[in-house]
């Protein structure tokens, strides 16, 4: 390489003396004479690493593609996807110009320092592309492992490319001013404009930690925010907001800091329980509610579900009855069952006999306070799917 840049050197200044001499022999001033030589030297030399990139990157991406084809691990994939490859291909052409811009403008210092730090200037852009390719091949890879999929990946990713920016941005305006960013007061003035600029950001950041570490909500997660409208699935979290996927296919953005100063439900728990909860109430009339005669019980005897609860709280009654000597010849003496009782029996005993019913959780029929519709019977339980 180095023997190959020799060679190049010197055909480059026997090019330049010879063009140069040209010009001059033309009528041209020595002024004008240098500059359109630099001018023609780097517009050749512009088509010479715009070939040598698009070379290159033809056969670095092809010889990347067939190794990743070739691996098992699918992070070569994500590699190509985020169009590392390209990106790599950039360089040797990249470093060609850079060794090449002394010879051009030699005799031109001050456009060879204007050229010189665009280039720089480039390079650096082009590290952080690397690098950013590099972490998005990373992320995407950490999705497809279980232990990853619901952590909010894309907030550290941001967080990690700010940082990449701004130590970028510190190195740009070092060679395009010369100064040293990383003084005192320039520390200071930026950490302001930065706190300033960079408000919500920040906010987020700290938010998705502690999202993160306190397990608040989790792609995947159902979730209802009413204040924003979210009513469905998490299907995104990064540093400034939080996607969400309602039930009928819209899409709703919350800020991330949100879910850390305001209150908002996280269905998970029921998700993860097995059962969701059903809560209904049967509204009865008042009036129909009765007392069980003799007839009437033998007649609900033969529903099966009801049958030993009917037995077996009759003969609870008949005990007390008997210790407490009421008269039965009137109906209201002692204690009695009702309709509306061996009903609400009744319903119990179906709800625990429906295997869409889950059985490990709480199952209740309960008597709620009269309304105006009825006596409320409410039924509470967890459906097994």
């Amino acid at each position: 390489m180095a023997q190959l840049f020799i060679m190049d050197k010197e055909k480059i200044i026997s090019f330049s003396k010879l063009l140069k001499e040209y010009l001059i022999d033309q009528g041209f001033s020595e002024f004008i004479a240098r500059h359109v030589n630099v001018a023609v030297i780097l517009i050749i030399l512009g088509g010479l690493a715009y070939l040598l990139d698009r070379i290159l990157r033809k056969i670095i991406v092809k010889l990347f593609t067939v190794f990743s084809e070739k691996t098992i691990t699918t992070f070569d994939d994500f590699l190509v996807q985020s169009k590392f490859p390209r990106y790599v291909a950039h360089i040797i052409p990249l470093i060609l110009v850079k060794l090449t811009f002394p010879l051009i403008f030699e005799e031109l210092p001050f456009w060879f320092k204007v050229f010189n730090v665009a280039i720089n200037v480039y390079g650096i852009i082009l590290i952080v592309k690397i690098i950013r390719s590099v972490l998005r091949s990373t992320k995407n890879f950490l999705r497809t492992k279980e232990q990853y999929a619901d952590k909010p990946l894309e907030s550290y990713m941001q967080v990690i490319l700010i940082f990449l920016w701004g130590i970028a941005g510190m190195f740009v305006v070092y060679e395009l001013t010369g100064k040293d960013v990383l003084s005192l007061a320039s520390l200071g003035a930026a950490s302001a404009i930065l706190l300033l600029i960079f408000k919500d950001t920040i906010l987020g950041f700290v938010a998705s930690i502690q999202v993160s570490v306190n397990d608040i909500v989790r792609i995947g997660d159902w979730i209802t925010f009413s204040k924003y409208g979210a009513d469905g699935t998490v299907i995104d979290i990064n540093l400034a907001t939080v996607r969400v996927q309602n039930f009928d296919n819209t899409f709703t953005t919350i800020p991330t800091y949100a879910l850390i100063s305001d209150s908002f439900q996280n269905w998970r728990g029921m998700q993860e329980s097995g059962g969701r909860r059903i809560k209904r109430s049967i509204f009865i009339k008042q009036s129909s509610i009765k007392y069980l005669t003799p007839e009437k019980m033998a007649e609900l005897k033969k529903i099966q579900l009801v049958k030993n609860y009917i037995e077996h709280r009759q003969l609870e009654i008949d005990r007390h009855n008997e210790r407490v000597k009421a008269d039965k010849k009137v109906l209201i003496n002692g204690r009695n069952q009702t309709n509306f009782g061996v009903f609400r029996k009744y319903l119990d005993s179906t709800l625990r006999n429906n295997t869409g019913v889950n059985n490990d959780m709480m199952i209740m029929v309960r008597q709620l306070q009269p309304t105006t519709q009825g006596i409320p019977l409410e039924i509470y339980c967890f459906s097994s799917r």
